[in-house]
Parts: structure tokens; sequence; C-alpha cells
């Protein structure tokens, strides 16, 4: 009996990773930091199908939960109309896949619209492996050390004509 290889089950997903304004940069990793930071996951969200007005409440997009209220109180009383109940829960259906495809989209735009940064984009199989991947990428990054062994180049100045700018233009030594 042959199986298949398990790589090529599983889904990955992409998460935006946002920070708020104000926060450190990405050298200076602290807790702070990674309480403040923003992940948001690229995708359909279930929750955001089911339920679309309570879930936009939950994550204060005010306007979008006024338009599907509205619009999903227009759509029952077209379906009570004899004869549009089939466009009524058309625009019902239509609201709850919009609220389910769009509405991860519209909370990152809202924070970056709050002046919150985009600090990165991950592929990961799940939420913890995307926080993994983006604090060991920040804390590889801090702790990069430079040698200062080469800092004091002698500068030769190689100019045997006249000191002096000539027409205003910097020589090839960096001297006017």
């Amino acid at each position: 009996m042959l199986l298949a290889p398990k790589w090529g089950t599983e889904e990955m997903a992409s998460y935006l990773i946002l920070s708020p304004p104000g926060a450190p940069n990405r050298s200076e990793v602290s807790d702070r930091y990674r309480d403040g930071t923003r992940f948001i996951r690229d995708g359909f969200s279930w929750k955001a199908f089911l339920f679309p007005a309570f879930w936009m409440l939950f994550n204060r997009l005010w306007l979008h939960a006024v338009a599907a209220i509205l619009l999903q109180g227009f759509a029952l009383e077209l379906m009570r109309q004899p004869g549009f109940f089939i466009a009524g829960a058309a625009i019902w259906l239509g609201v709850h896949i919009l609220a389910g495809l769009e509405g991860p989209d519209a909370v990152g735009q809202r924070l970056i619209n709050r002046g919150w940064k985009i600090e990165n984009l991950v592929s990961a199989r799940d939420l913890a492996t995307a926080e993994e991947i983006h604090f060991s990428q920040i804390e590889q990054e801090s702790e990069a050390d430079i040698h200062p062994k080469n800092w004091n180049i002698p500068a030769f100045n190689s100019n045997t004509s006249r000191p002096g700018p000539s027409f205003g233009l910097p020589g090839y030594d960096g001297g006017r």
C-alpha cells in the first residue's frame, strides 16, 4: 500500500504582520513590541461568514457593520415579499460571502489607515508558525555584529595638479 507524502496535503496561509504606531524599530525587540504586533490571516474567515455584522462590530468596522445590517434587513424584507425570495436570499448570501472573503482585508486596511506599519508578510501553516518565523527573523537581524577593524580607510590624495576647485566640481579624493 502506497501512501501519499504528508507535505503536499497541508495548506499554507499568508499572514500580514502589522506593528502599531510608535512601535520600536525591528532591531529593538522587546515584549511590548511582540504584544502589540498583529497577525492578520489572508484568506476566508468562517466567523465573518457566519456572523458578519457581529464580527464587523467586534473588529471595529463600524460603517461596514451598519451596511451589513441594512443590507441584511433589506434582504429579509425582500424574502418576505411574494416572488422575491430568491433575490432576497441572494443578497443575504452575498453579504455573508463578501464578509467572509473581504473581512480580514478590511481589518488590515483599517489598521494601516490608523498609522500601523506593514512589517512583513509570512507564509505559514498556522499562526504559531507565522509568529515563530517573524520573530526569529527579527532576532537574527538584531544580533548582527559588525566588526570595526576596517573602518579607518586611509585616503590618499593622488591629485598632482594645483589645489582648489576645478569648475566647482569635487575631485575624486573628496576635496574641492
